[in-house]
Order: structure tokens, then C-alpha cells, then sequence
């Protein structure tokens, strides 16, 4: 009988590394034990096999920035019925084309700064990166977003001109931004400097009901063909 030891210890022998980069192997995603990948490097091990990805490299762990297509009427924020919990290994796409290697660490200390209303659909960020982060919130009034909404009602006289530019709410003025008649029931809403929840009341102001409304966009990140209740990563090279 072997007495049990930390993995990062294994590792340090079987690589003949030191314990910080035993430990970066193995938060990486590049060691398995019995067949099967472990990343935390207080695992312990005693006479089972330690085997490193030959195709390993010591690279410092990025954080992590994934979009998400949020079906309607699941909260956007933190809670245990959030939009947070689609966000698993079974639920990403198969299309993800970014190029990240999936790890635990990345389901973890997630947090989504751009609103969506619970009414709402489509896309939603969740990151671990503060830069990411910043951007969403600080940077957000000087970042388009585009939305499609369903709408019922009929639109009051002048009313797409008043969406564009004209409506005031609380003796605020609303921004200037482009709306557009996609169909006969279905508004394109392209702006900066709103917040989608107040898609809904701009609409009630001219007369129109919203039925439905889809994020399509962020910046430069669409939401493509990216499934309900699916997610994938930000590649490194796309830029918000």
C-alpha cells in the first residue's frame, strides 16, 4: 500500500517540475488520473495511475467570458432559478467554434452584466473577466444593441417617428435610435444609451403591446445560431 499524496506532489515527480507549475498542469485540464481529467491539485492519489497530457503546455489560466441564449421568462440575475443554472458543460453548443478548452473552473464565479428583462430572450454574457465586465457596465451606453419585438396594438399616428425619436418618460427624453418595421407585427429596435426594459413601456406609449422580444446583438457578438438554452465562449479573438 502506497500512502496517499496531493496530486500536485505526483505530478511534481512525474514532470519533474516545481509544485506551482505541477499545480498549473493540473488546473489546465492536463492530468488525468485513471483515465479521467482532474483539476484540482489537492486531489489525493495513492496507487491509482497519473498520466499528463502529452500535448500539455504551462500557460497562465484565462478567465472566461460565454454567451448564452436565454429563453423568456427566466430571470437574468443571481437565484437558484436564474439563467445562471443553464449554464453547465451539457449545455453547451456543439457548434462552439471558439477554440477554448472547457474546465470546471469556468462554471464558477460567473456573473452577467448586461440586463435582459425576464420577459426577454436571446443574448446574455456571463464572465469571470473584470475587463468584460467593465465594458458592459461602464462602456454600455456607447455599445448598439439590437432587439426584434412581437407587438400587437395598433400604432398611434406618427408613433414609429415618436420610437425614433420623441418619447419622454419622467421629463427625460429619450435617446435618438432606429426602429424599424421587420414585418407586420415585428419591430427591429437597434440603439445605444437604453435599457431593454424600456423597450416594453416605448412601446405601450404609442400603442403597442410587446408580445415577445429577442437580444439579437451586443457590439460586434450576434447571437448567431446559437439554440435556446444553449451557450458557447468568446473566442479570444472576437471583441465586444
Amino acid at each position: 500500500m502506497t500512502e496517499p499524496v496531493r496530486l500536485a506532489k505526483r505530478v511534481v515527480a512525474l514532470a519533474g517540475c516545481s509544485r506551482r507549475e505541477a499545480e498549473q498542469f493540473i488546473e489546465g485540464g492536463w492530468v488525468r488520473v485513471d483515465g479521467v481529467v482532474v483539476e484540482e491539485p489537492q486531489f489525493m492519489v495513492d496507487a491509482q495511475t497519473v498520466a499528463i497530457d502529452p500535448a500539455a503546455r504551462l500557460a497562465p489560466l484565462e478567465a472566461v467570458t460565454l454567451v448564452l441564449n436565454k429563453p423568456a421568462g427566466i430571470d437574468a440575475g443571481p437565484g437558484p432559478d436564474s439563467a445562471a443554472t443553464l449554464v453547465t458543460p451539457a449545455t453547451r453548443s456543439a457548434d462552439d467554434a471558439s477554440g477554448v478548452r472547457p474546465l470546471k473552473r469556468h462554471m464558477s464565479r460567473l456573473t452577467a452584466p448586461l440586463s435582459l428583462p425576464t420577459k426577454a430572450s436571446g443574448l446574455l454574457f456571463f464572465t469571470q473577466d473584470w475587463r468584460v465586465a467593465r465594458k458592459l457596465t461602464e462602456d454600455a451606453s456607447r455599445i448598439e444593441q439590437e432587439f426584434v419585438v412581437d407587438v400587437d396594438g395598433e400604432l398611434i399616428e406618427n408613433g414609429l417617428a415618436l420610437l425614433n425619436h420623441g418619447l419622454r418618460f419622467n421629463n427625460y427624453a429619450m435617446p435618438p435610435i432606429k426602429v424599424s418595421w421587420q414585418s407586420e407585427h415585428r419591430l427591429r429596435f437597434a440603439f445605444k444609451g437604453l435599457q431593454p426594459s424600456q423597450i416594453e413601456p416605448m412601446c405601450n406609449a404609442v400603442g403597442l403591446q410587446v408580445v415577445a422580444m429577442k437580444r439579437l446583438r451586443v457590439g460586434r457578438i450576434s447571437l448567431s445560431r446559437l439554440s435556446p438554452g444553449q451557450w458557447r465562449y468568446l473566442a479570444p479573438h472576437e471583441r465586444i
